[in-house]
């Protein structure tokens, strides 16, 4: 009897010890060494397939002791298949809790405001840790994946920073900035200033392009929008020279040259009058909202100052005045 209590009272420590030790090693850091080591779990992986997953790729994991903490915890079968990244003091428990709330590896992508939809493509073609299901699509094949309600691309996604878990489908960030840009305008334009001269929510896009395009200065886009708005209320031309180039597509080449002013396309507010008929940049929430709340001016003019600044004008005289003032170097009288 008393050798069977001896037993009983060694099996018991050794059981206390394994599992003080277990615990331990479960809360413990697995490493922290830099930078995050990645690795991939599979589709349809079982836990103890993860385990092998994570250990082949150089997670310090012990495959055995995690299958054992998968099963305790009773989230065996819970683990989600993506890209993962083990960073520095991430015990096994931690790790655990990664995979099965599927903390995928994040990775950015940013659409910088004024940028044309070319350049949006561009950015995103360049992007590695995306699959790219869209490069063999035209704009418009794109288009009607997207939102069959629009033809043309221009101007309808929003610029931002947009995480994703690597390995996802670029066609995720195309339609995520689309239903961003969606949501913003129509947002402001349920809280738009009364009377302006739009039809729709997609014209006032189209005057925010212009807007965003025309000015860096943040302070000064609702003056450049209040300008637009008198000169479309009055009958004038836009005569913006950013809407002028996006019609000149890749034939620009840096310089404007007065035949490109006088050469008529469907975006020369020069030789057309109203706004052109699509966007011509990605406009960012302050040019939406300038178009959206244009500045109260009598101002039909502006002309730059050559230091980021514009000089805002009510009259032809006054205008013609900054010009040779500004551009021309001619001191007013």
């Amino acid at each position: 009897m008393a050798l069977i209590k001896k037993i009983i009272i060694t099996v018991a420590i050794v059981s206390v010890a394994a599992a003080g030790g277990f615990a331990w090693w479960s809360k413990h850091p697995l490493t922290t060494a830099e930078p995050p080591i990645e690795f991939t779990i599979t589709p349809g992986s079982g836990v103890n397939a993860a385990a092998q997953q994570m250990a082949r790729a150089g997670v310090p994991i012990n495959p055995f002791l995690f299958q054992v903490l998968a099963r305790v915890t009773g989230d065996a079968g819970r683990i989600k298949a993506g890209s993962y990244e083990l960073k520095p003091d991430t015990s096994p428990r931690r790790l655990l809790t990664q995979l099965v709330r599927g903390e995928f590896a994040q990775e950015a992508v940013t659409i910088i405001e004024g940028w044309t939809f070319r350049q949006m493509r561009e950015a995103i073609a360049a992007t590695r840790t995306l699959r790219h299901e869209t490069a063999k699509l035209s704009d418009a094949e794109l288009m009607a994946k997207i939102s069959p309600e629009f033809k043309q691309p221009e101007g309808l996604f929003f610029p931002d920073t947009y995480l994703f878990a690597k390995g996802s489908s670029d066609m995720q960030i195309y339609r995520q900035a689309h239903q961003m840009m969606l949501n913003r305008l129509n947002a402001a334009w349920e809280k738009r200033d009364p009377n302006l001269p739009y039809k729709n929510p997609y014209e006032a896009l189209i005057m925010a392009s212009i807007v965003e395009k025309e000015t860096g200065q943040k302070s000064e886009r609702a003056m450049i929008a209040g300008v637009f708005v008198n000169r479309l209320r009055v009958g004038m031309m836009l005569q913006t020279d950013p809407s002028v180039i996006y019609g000149m597509g890749l034939r620009y080449e840096g310089k404007i040259a007065k035949k490109d002013l006088q050469t008529d396309t469907p975006y020369n507010t020069y030789t057309r009058y109203g706004l052109p008929p699509t966007p011509i940049s990605l406009p960012g929430v302050q040019s939406i909202a300038a178009a959206m709340a244009p500045a109260k001016t009598e101002a039909l003019y502006f002309v730059s100052r050559n230091d980021g600044t514009s000089q805002f004008s009510d009259n032809l005289n006054d205008h013609n005045r900054a010009v040779n003032q500004y551009q021309r170097g001619i001191a007013r009288p």
